[in-house]
């Protein structure tokens, strides 16, 4: 190593050692298919090469795998905050495909039924989101991590198992059409925690008398947070780069 640099290499390492081991709130960008954990496993991982074993880590509020955009995740004294900061409003920008369904209301299971969608114009689209506006209940997936008896709803769905799902209070206080480019409708929803959005498409496509899953997802605020803030997988592993530091 460069004598020249080696201080400064140094002097970036603790800085960021002990900024984790105190505590930090970390926004991520995550990649499609990433499961959550995945990340903060990720996170714990890089801790841990950087002599920050015991330092804990955890997320403010599951994205799904197949949805991408902003994920919270604290660590050391940080994670205090998780219940507080996962109460904030989310913001999303969803993908929803009408005149198809599948079991999982997303591209994670295959499509199970087919329906018209010529009918559904622009001011009907519009139209209908206005009905979904306020607070309602809303049945979760059973492809979700909602639990059941102690075991995740999505253990029973990949056993061809249907227990009943119990509603839940959410709210969505605002949807606004993006664009409309049948069969797909681009929508950005601003929405309480534990909202799926998921069951909004398939409630949409109910309600316009077709069918709709989710095609793509991206959570683009929570709270205070912004995606636009926030680290891809690459650029946190460049910081902890700087953790090769030995000297």
């Amino acid at each position: 190593m460069d004598k020249k640099t080696e201080p400064d290499s140094k002097s970036q390492f603790l800085s960021i050692t002990f900024k984790f081991a105190e505590g930090c709130v970390l926004c991520i960008d995550k990649p499609y298919t990433w499961t959550s954990a995945d990340v903060v496993r990720k996170i714990k991982y890089l801790l841990k090469k950087a002599g920050l074993k015991t330092v804990k880590a955890g997320h403010a509020g599951t994205l799904d795998p197949l949805a991408t955009g902003l994920l919270i995740v604290c660590t050391g004294k940080a994670t205090k905050q998780i219940e507080s900061i996962q109460q904030g409003e989310k913001e999303y920008l969803a993908d929803i495909c009408f005149g198809t369904t599948t079991p999982s209301y997303d591209l994670e299971t295959e499509p199970d039924g087919n329906y018209p969608f010529e009918h559904i114009t622009e001011e009907m689209l519009k139209s209908a989101m206005t009905s979904f506006l306020g607070e309602q209940e809303q049945i979760p997936p059973l492809f979700s991590a909602k639990l059941i008896d102690g075991k995740r709803a999505y253990e029973y769905a990949r056993k061809g198992e249907f227990p009943e799902m119990k509603p839940s209070k959410i709210n969505i206080s605002s949807m606004e059409l993006v664009e409309y480019n049948p069969p797909v409708a681009k929508i950005k929803i601003n929405c309480s925690k534990g909202t799926y959005i998921r069951s909004l498409a398939r409630d949409l496509g109910a309600v316009l008398n077709s069918g709709a899953h989710l095609s793509s997802l991206r959570r683009t605020a929570s709270g205070e947070y912004k995606v636009d803030s926030a680290l891809t997988i690459n650029e946190l592993l460049c910081i902890f780069d700087v953790g090769k530091y030995t000297g």
